[in-house]
């Protein structure tokens, strides 16, 4: 059974730096695509990037190029989002998700597994 567990989340003001974690068990994921996704309140669930992490391959949202980074640890099952230049408008509850495909996806619907997801707040 896929699991996947977040931490990392937390209350910051803005132009300070996060970094996000996922924890991901069950599989082996050598043949998955793992990402992130984000929802606001009110809003539909948004992709924020995604990772192979065999290849190292990414691929990011158009709302965070540039300030955000996705990686990957397979030797811990892992992946990060290092988050720079945080605005109040990046405050939502952050999801880490996985793909049982090489092809990487950016819709929600493509993804298969969740985890629960970590807060991120950020104040003006």
């Amino acid at each position: 059974q896929v699991q996947l567990v977040e931490s990392g989340g937390g209350l910051l003001q803005a132009g300070a730096s996060l970094r996000l974690s996922c924890a991901a068990s069950g599989r082996n994921f050598d043949t998955y695509t793992l990402g992130w996704f984000r929802q606001a309140p009110g809003k539909e669930r948004e992709f924020v990037a995604a990772v192979r992490w065999t290849t190292g391959t990414t691929v990011y949202g158009d709302g965070v190029k540039g300030r955000f980074s996705i990686s990957g640890d397979s030797a811990k099952s892992s992946i990060y989002l290092q988050m720079n230049s945080l605005k109040p408008e990046d405050t939502a509850i952050y999801y880490c998700a996985a793909r049982a495909s090489i092809v990487m996806e950016t819709t929600a619907r493509s993804y298969a597994y969740w985890g629960q997801g970590t807060q991120v707040t950020v104040s003006s």
